[in-house]
């Protein structure tokens, strides 16, 4: 899997994106201290709706962003939107009201919903190959994992000498270590074929990601990554604080536990994405986190909610890994960047769900008919994954062209058959507005 990190390309974007993270990692601990500090016991409402806010800047922000980093120079678009992120860390620690809070979470999130997809569809670039950019994307959910392992303890060891206020600098410091990185290398840059409004390029992506069945199965497994996700990350102080009354270190072992599945999946991804399609591998994490929250309507005790937790982990990360490759060989290399920013607004569209109804039906019904509901939306999920994507997937799909004239440089393109049929690899664009009926 290090072998990618040989490409210097690839090897400082990924340094960049790690830095990135843990500077973000930082910052959310010391937010959970400022607004405890602005807000006392009101502290977990003023979190609570900043997460709302960071989900519906990535929702409503992204597509628009997915439409100028088509045309923007990536590099330079890269490397402003980190900057942008380290001022607004920059003035964290200054604020002295609530509402101030949530004006700079809109613009941090903001920017971070342009920065990321522009810098996803960047990766398949740099490596064409794609058992190198499986590699890549395994690389990087271990990077997410260990984010969430590795901020948090590095914050407390920091706490020990410094106050919280000094944790911004941290993040200042991620973001613009970010910046340098992306700014020392050359990024491929794909020419604009042909000019299109603003709006025509802002939704793009999403008539594009919705037109493909693969993308639209995989948008339907994003709600059961989302229902799992948010039973693991909303109610899991409450399984382990009030339901079994343990302590804070048991919280954060529970959640480490869980990033462990997680980190284990990414690990063991590559080799078997080798051998074994990616259809077949999601729907089998999808069985699995299933499995986990069923299960979890059952915990009595530690031990079991660990197991579970593993378990959840592990099928979400089987699940998510692979949805790059998905992406990546679904678009053209101009079309990508809209294309990853269409799937970003989509698949936080279903945490901006599952959030909320994970923590407001914990509170009201319980934690194990939550799990239920929650088990029954992820089981939603699933089926219509199966559903729209269709077991025969393939690359190349043989179509007909009945509006082109039969000596139509196109219809030359793959491999030509009788008149004005012939196949390549199929993908959305202007002369394959839909995808072929027979498929």
């Amino acid at each position: 899997m290090l072998d990618v990190l040989k490409n210097r390309t690839y090897r400082h974007l990924f340094l960049a994106q790690v830095i990135a993270l843990v500077g973000t990692g930082l910052a959310t601990v010391a937010l959970g201290l400022l607004a405890y500090e602005l807000a006392g016991d009101r502290a977990g409402a003023v979190l609570g709706t900043a997460l709302a806010i960071k989900m519906i800047a990535y929702v409503a922000v992204a597509p628009i962003a997915g439409a100028f980093a088509d045309v923007l120079p990536r590099r330079a678009m890269l490397v402003s939107l980190d900057l942008v992120r380290a001022l607004v860390a920059l003035c964290l620690p200054f604020v002295t009201d609530i509402w101030q809070v949530y004006v700079l979470i809109f613009v941090l999130q903001s920017a971070s919903a342009a920065f990321t997809p522009a810098f996803q569809a960047t990766i398949p670039d740099v490596l064409p190959d794609e058992k190198n950019y499986t590699r890549a994307l395994s690389l990087s959910r271990l990077a997410y994992d260990l984010e969430s392992l590795v901020s948090p303890m590095l914050a407390a060891a920091l706490l020990t000498v410094i106050s919280f206020h000094s944790l911004f600098a941290g993040t200042v410091a991620g973001f613009l270590v970010s910046a340098a990185l992306v700014m020392s290398v050359a990024l491929p840059s794909h020419p604009v074929k042909q000019r299109r409004s603003i709006y025509d390029r802002t939704t793009s992506g999403l008539r594009l990601y919705l037109a493909t069945p693969r993308l639209r199965g995989l948008l339907a497994l994003s709600i059961t990554v989302s229902a799992g996700g948010a039973m693991v990350i909303v109610n899991t102080v409450v399984f382990v604080q009030v339901d079994l009354s343990l302590s804070q270190t048991d919280t954060a072992l529970a959640l480490a536990v869980f990033g462990c599945g997680s980190m284990l999946a990414a690990l063991s991804l590559p080799k078997l994405l080798d051998r074994i399609p990616d259809r077949p591998v999601m729907l089998s994490g999808a069985t699995i986190l299933i499995v986990g929250l069923v299960l979890a309507a059952f915990v009595t005790s530690y031990a079991m909610l660990l197991a579970v937790w593993l378990l959840i982990g592990l099928g979400y990360s089987i699940i998510q890994t692979p949805s790059g490759r998905l992406l990546r060989r679904s678009a053209h290399a101009a079309d990508r960047p809209s294309l990853f920013a269409a799937h970003f607004a989509l698949s936080h569209a279903a945490w901006l769900l599952t959030y909320p109804l994970a923590g407001w039906l914990g509170a009201t019904i319980g934690l194990s008919l939550t799990a239920i509901v929650l088990c029954l939306l992820a089981g939603l999920g699933f089926m219509v994954a199966i559903s729209v994507w269709r077991h025969s997937d393939e690359m190349e799909i043989e179509h007909s062209h009945d509006d082109l004239a039969e000596n139509d440089p196109h219809l030359m393109e793959g491999h030509h058959r009788l008149g004005h049929r012939h196949s390549h690899a199929f993908m959305i664009d202007r002369l394959h507005p839909g995808w072929p009926r027979e498929h």
